[in-house]
C-alpha cells in the first residue's frame, strides 16, 4: 500500500472566500488533488452526470470491463471446471483478506467474502447471540440503534423472536447516532450482543469504534459492526478496536457492482466458539466427502454456506487495486475535504433558502456523506434525476450527498450542489 503522506488540501483559505468564489475553491482543491488522477479510472467520470450516490453504488473502474470479460474467455470458457481447483475456490478468502487489510485493519485468516449484507448480519448476529447466551442465560438481550439501516433493526426484531431473547432500543438524534453515553446507557449483565453502525446510512455520523467497542466489553457484551456505510471510505481498525465481529457491503466505496457479496469479519479467538445457523457444504470441514454429518470447517470457512458467487466477486478487485495505491489515510482525507466543501457550499447557497444540515458539522464525527434536510427534497430528488444529477433521498426530508473520494471531483460536487439549490428553489 502507498505510503506517501495524505493530499494537503489546507493551502486554500477557506474562512476567508466570499461565496461567490466557490469555483475558484473548487479549481484549487482540485488542483492540490494528489488523488484526482484516479478519477480517470472510473466509467462516466468524463461525463456531465453529477454522481451523488457513490455511497449506495459506486462507478464501476474502466479495468472492470476488461476483468469481467478476460473472466468469461479465459477463466469460465478456457478452464471451465477446473478453476474451481485452480483458484476459485480460496476466492472468498483470498479477497477477504485484501480487504481486510486495505479498509478494515484486519489481519489475515478473519475476512471473508460470502453472502449478502442480510444473510451474514443474520448469521454472525445469530451466531454471538447464541454463543452467549450458552456461556450465560441471563444474556438474553441484543441493542441496537432505533434509527441503524432497517436490514439491521429487522433482523434483529427477527432473531430476538426466533430465540426468545429482548430488544434493547437506543432511541438516537437522527441527525447523530450511537455514542458512549448512549450504550452505556443500554448495555448490562443480560446483554448478549451489541450491533452497532460504523456510519449512519441517514446522517452519516461516523461512531467511535474503539470506544463503543470497549463499552460492550466491560459490560460482557459480543459487538457486531455495521461497516456499509465506511468500508473504503473511512478508516476502520477493526483488530486494534478489539472488535469480535463485522459485516459489510462492498457494491458502495469498494465498486464490487450492484447486488456484489458481503463481506465478514470474526476475531480469530472467536473462530472456534461461534456455531454459524446457516449450516451448508461450503463450509464443512471437507468440502468434497459428502459426508453424512456435518463437521464445520477451521477458521472463516465454517462461515461459508453456499457456493462462491464467483462471477458476483471479481469486479471489485480493480478498486481493491486503487485503494492499495491511494492508501486508505488518503482517502479519508480527501473526503473529509469533500465533505467539509459541501458544507461549506450549503451554508453559502443553501441555507438561505431553507436547508439545514442534517449531518454532523464535526468532520471527525462524519462518514462519506452529508446529509441535508428541507422539506421539499423528495420532489427536489425527483427533479435532479430528471436532469443527471444523482443523489438519493431518506425521510425524513432528507437529501444524501455521496460523495465517493476516489471518483468525486470538487467541481463535480460544486456543479451538483448549485443544481440542488435550483431544484429547492423550483420546488418550494
Amino acid at each position: 500500500m502507498s505510503t506517501d503522506p495524505s493530499p494537503d488540501f489546507g493551502s486554500v483559505d477557506r474562512l476567508e472566500l466570499p461565496h461567490h468564489s466557490f469555483e475558484a475553491e473548487a479549481q484549487q482543491l482540485d488542483a492540490a488533488d494528489a488523488l484526482a488522477p484516479h478519477r480517470d479510472a472510473f466509467v462516466g467520470s468524463d461525463s456531465s452526470l453529477i454522481y451523488f450516490d457513490g455511497n449506495s453504488l459506486g462507478r464501476p473502474p474502466r479495468a472492470t470491463a476488461e476483468r469481467l470479460a478476460r473472466f468469461v474467455t479465459e477463466e469460465w470458457g478456457g478452464r471451465l471446471i477446473r478453476g474451481w481447483d485452480e483458484a476459485w475456490m480460496e476466492l472468498p478468502f483470498v479477497i477477504g483478506d485484501r480487504i481486510g487489510a486495505l479498509a478494515l485493519g484486519a489481519a489475515s485468516g478473519q475476512t471473508v467474502i460470502g453472502d449478502s449484507t442480510t444473510v451474514l448480519l443474520y448469521k454472525m448476529l445469530r451466531a454471538a447471540l447464541d454463543a452467549q447466551t450458552a456461556r450465560d442465560p441471563e444474556r438474553v438481550e441484543i441493542v441496537v440503534g432505533r434509527d441503524d439501516f432497517p436490514t439491521d433493526r429487522y433482523l434483529v426484531e427477527g432473531i430476538a423472536a426466533e430465540r426468545g431473547a429482548r430488544v434493547v432500543w437506543i432511541d438516537v438524534d437522527t441527525t447523530r447516532g450511537v455514542d458512549a453515553d448512549l450504550l452505556r446507557a443500554a448495555v448490562g449483565p443480560r446483554t448478549a450482543v451489541v450491533l452497532l453502525s460504523h456510519v449512519s446510512y441517514r446522517s452519516g455520523f461516523l461512531a467511535d469504534g474503539a470506544e463503543l467497542t470497549a463499552v460492550a466489553h466491560r459490560a460482557g457484551a459480543l459487538v457486531l459492526w455495521d461497516l456499509c456505510h465506511s468500508a473504503g471510505s473511512v478508516p476502520v481498525e477493526l483488530d486494534a478496536w478489539g472488535a469480535d465481529l463485522a459485516v459489510g457491503c462492498t457494491y458502495k466505496y469498494l465498486n464490487g457492482g450492484p447486488g456484489s457479496p458481503a463481506f465478514a469479519y470474526v476475531a480469530a479467538r472467536h473462530h472456534a466458539a461461534l456455531t454459524q445457523p446457516v449450516q451448508g457444504w461450503m463450509g464443512a470441514a471437507d468440502v468434497f466427502s459428502m459426508g453424512p454429518q456435518y463437521r464445520p470447517a477451521e477458521g472463516m470457512r465454517r462461515f461459508l454456506s453456499g457456493t462462491p458467487p464467483v462471477l458476483a466477486m471479481i469486479a471489485m478487485q480493480d478498486t481493491l487495486d486503487l485503494l492499495d495505491d491511494a492508501g486508505i489515510g488518503a482517502v479519508r482525507a480527501k473526503s473529509v475535504a469533500l465533505t467539509e466543501f459541501a458544507v461549506r457550499v450549503a451554508d453559502g447557497i443553501l441555507s438561505p433558502l431553507g436547508v439545514r444540515l442534517a449531518s454532523p458539522r464535526d468532520a471527525a464525527e462524519r462518514g462519506g456523506h452529508v446529509t441535508l434536510s428541507h422539506p421539499a427534497m423528495r420532489a427536489v430528488t425527483a427533479r435532479l434525476w430528471k436532469g443527471d444529477v444523482i443523489p438519493d433521498y431518506r425521510d425524513p426530508h432528507g437529501l444524501r450527498i455521496g460523495l465517493s473520494p476516489l471518483s468525486t471531483s470538487f467541481s463535480e460536487t460544486l456543479t451538483g450542489m448549485r443544481a440542488v439549490a435550483e431544484a429547492v428553489r423550483a420546488e418550494s
